[in-house]
Formats: C-alpha cells, sequence, structure tokens
C-alpha cells in the first residue's frame, strides 16, 4: 500500500500538537489516561510510534530524532505556528524516509478531528457555553 506521506504527515500534525500543548516534552513518557480526551491519546500514540518509543530496544534513526528535537521545540512554545510547521515537515521526512511506518500509521483509526472552539459572551451573566442541552438559569427571576 502506497501512503501520501505528505498528507498523512498533513492529518497527524493537529494530533501530535495537540498532545504536545497537553503534555509538554513528557508527552513521550507519559502513560495513557482515561482523563486525557481521545485526541490527545491518538496524538500521543503517534509520537510514541514516530519516534520509536514504543520499541524501546531499537535504536532510533536520525529522522526520529529530528522529531523528538521538534516535540522538544514546541513543547517550550505551544502556540508558535512556526513550530509545529517544523514539526509537520519532520514528520513527513520521516514517513517519506520509512514508508512501511506510514502505511502502519495511515491504517489506524483516528478520532473526530481536534479543533479549536472560541465562545464569546457579552452583557451582565451572560451564560458562555458550547452545547447546552438544558436551561440555563442565570439566578434572576425573568421568565
Amino acid at each position: 500500500m502506497s501512503v501520501d506521506a505528505v498528507q498523512l504527515a498533513q492529518d497527524l500534525t493537529p494530533y501530535a500538537t495537540a498532545a504536545v500543548t497537553a503534555y509538554g516534552a513528557a508527552v513521550l513518557a507519559r502513560v495513557e489516561s482515561g482523563a486525557a480526551d481521545a485526541t490527545v491519546l491518538f496524538g500521543q500514540r503517534v509520537l510514541r510510534r514516530l519516534t520509536g518509543r514504543d520499541a524501546p530496544d531499537a535504536e532510533p534513526t536520525a529522522e526520529q530524532d529530528a522529531v523528538v528535537h521538534c516535540i522538544t521545540d514546541l513543547a517550550d512554545a505551544p502556540d508558535d505556528a512556526d513550530l509545529a510547521a517544523v514539526l509537520r515537515v519532520q514528520i513527513r521526512r520521516l514517513l517519506t524516509a520509512e514508508p512501511d511506518l506510514a502505511a502502519d500509521i495511515a491504517g489506524w483509526p483516528r478520532p473526530a478531528s481536534p479543533s479549536t472552539v472560541t465562545i464569546t459572551t457579552s452583557g451582565e451573566r451572560s451564560p458562555a457555553v458550547q452545547i447546552n442541552y438544558g436551561t440555563i438559569d442565570t439566578g434572576d427571576s425573568t421568565p
């Protein structure tokens, strides 16, 4: 199976950056926990596989080491879009160099794509929610 490494790297980077943002550089060593959401857990799994941390007996390649360095840099500045782009490039280089790895990861089921939601509210006692399945009571007696 031939995998488009460029597209796969593009698809995986949001998960990887979500995991780095959540855990910092410790993302590679952190044990999966039920408290983390599916996006972060998937990103953590991807990063461990890409860096060879899932096979501790294997010697990391230069491409894997480059991904680790990018993770460390991004952990220090998780909002830096340039560092996230560099991580994507390093992931692409690794997947291009190791087509079997790319094919393996391409077959993994993915959780819903990570997204950023911004909710804005204004006015006195205005509630701010993303999804509401019930009544919001602001404490006044107005019907």
